[in-house]
């Protein structure tokens, strides 16, 4: 623990951050070998439970243990993305991409200026160092709507102000400190690797100059044809400065790798060596997010009035099948049988939580040790998330994983002895 506090002090001083900004390790976990954690996307409780087209999610949720009363807490995407991993928004109320490798941005954390969609905001400077996030209001009228009606954040009464001692880091530092390990395995990344490709339908990026790959095509291609299946926006920790830099290799792009090839998920789970946390997220087709120039299957859903009537079944199905493909390879892998270990399937936001629908997303938890088919109605968040994952893997709390109205989801992650 010693060496563990010493290598943590040593992060934080990198960034010019203070101690008091991590809290101490939250308790009441059992400890955790490794930790799945597999990111969906875009919809709300009610569109996904007792939804028939989701017949695998439907079935685990009952056979593992499910959150009744999970929020996610703001929109859009990447703000929900980045509360999961560092338990702050980091000043992110948007889904722009990095502003790669800029070393003389100001960050949004030391402006204490939020970038947003309305007003447009540039890209991401790199986040390091600490400073005030974005408030996260009950209502939100500024950002993905006009208003009125707003988004409802969290659960439309809740509210958090703006905190001026955020640190920013992830997990993903947390865990490079204490000389453990992580990986993010996102689905349809190029084989070049995350740096600089904002989006890519895992062969062609925003970089490629089709012009130079063949300039008889016809009709001529251009960046905009491109399926984003892989999105920045969904790998939160390429917009942090320590993985962009890469200054500690148990904190940089080497971690961050697809679904396929020799270091992808499969091959890891095949071989059952895992990372201590792994941060899994299928391609935009596959994550129910949808794609509108990709095939009738991952089409966006048609009508966004909140209700299973409004969705693309199509794209629920795919998505349904993907949760199944990854829960049934991990429950398959060495790594399962080996100490005790937890999947998390969630999704980041409900999408359309426009009054009167609030931002309660389905949040399943399924371990190797503990209680099965548990139901909580305890009110949680992505921050207690956080903060329970922090506790299993003998992390300090981060930001708001340490807020005192932060539950621990000790029941969902209980011990059954």
């Amino acid at each position: 623990m010693k060496i563990q506090a010493l290598m943590i002090s040593s992060v934080l001083a990198l960034t010019g951050a203070g101690i008091a900004q991590q809290g101490p390790v939250p308790k009441g976990i059992t400890p955790l070998d490794h930790v799945f954690v597999i990111m969906m996307e875009n919809h709300g409780y009610s569109e996904i439970l007792n939804n028939p087209n989701a017949p695998f999610i439907n079935s685990y949720a009952k056979q593992a243990n499910l959150a009744t009363n999970y929020f996610a807490v703001a929109h859009p995407s990447l703000t929900n993305y980045l509360e999961v991993v560092g338990g702050s928004n980091f000043g992110v109320l948007s889904d722009n991409s990095p502003d790669w490798h800029n070393a003389s941005c100001t960050t949004n954390l030391a402006s204490g200026v939020a970038n947003t969609d309305n007003p447009p905001s540039p890209a991401i400077c790199p986040i390091s160092g600490s400073g005030t996030d974005a408030a996260t209001p009950a209502l939100d009228c500024s950002n993905e709507v006009s208003g009125p009606p707003c988004e409802m954040n969290i659960d439309g009464t809740r509210s958090y102000a703006a905190a001026s001692s955020t640190l920013g880091i992830t997990i993903a530092d947390q865990l490079a400190a204490a000389g453990k390990s992580w990986k993010t395995y996102q689905e349809s990344l190029p084989l070049t690797g995350p740096d600089l490709v904002d989006y890519s339908d895992s062969n062609f990026t925003n970089n490629t100059d089709f012009s130079q790959i063949n300039p008889q095509l016809t009709p001529p291609l251009t960046t905009s044809d491109i399926v984003q299946l892989y999105a920045s926006k969904h790998d939160p920790f390429v917009y942090f400065q320590s993985v962009q830099q890469g200054t500690n290799p148990l904190a940089s792009y080497a971690n961050i790798t697809g679904f396929d090839g020799m270091k992808g998920l499969w091959s890891d789970l095949g071989s059952g060596k895992v990372p201590d946390f792994s941060y899994i997220v299928p391609n935009q087709c596959n994550d129910q997010h949808g794609r509108s120039n990709s095939t009738a299957f991952c089409g966006s859903d048609p009508n966004d009035n909140g209700t299973q009537a409004g969705l693309n079944p199509a794209l629920i199905i795919l998505g349904d099948q993907a949760v199944q493909k990854i829960v049934t390879a991990i429950h398959g892998s060495r790594a399962w049988k080996e100490g005790h270990n937890a999947i998390v399937v969630i999704w980041d936001e409900n999408d359309y939580s426009v009054q009167p629908i609030v931002n309660q997303v389905v949040a399943i938890v399924d371990t190797n040790y503990g209680v099965h088919g548990q139901q909580s109605g305890t009110f949680y968040t992505h921050f207690s998330l956080l903060r329970t994952i922090e506790g299993g893997l003998k992390l300090p709390c981060l930001n708001h994983a340490c807020d005192t109205t932060t539950n621990t989801m000790s029941d969902l992650f209980g011990d059954s002895r």
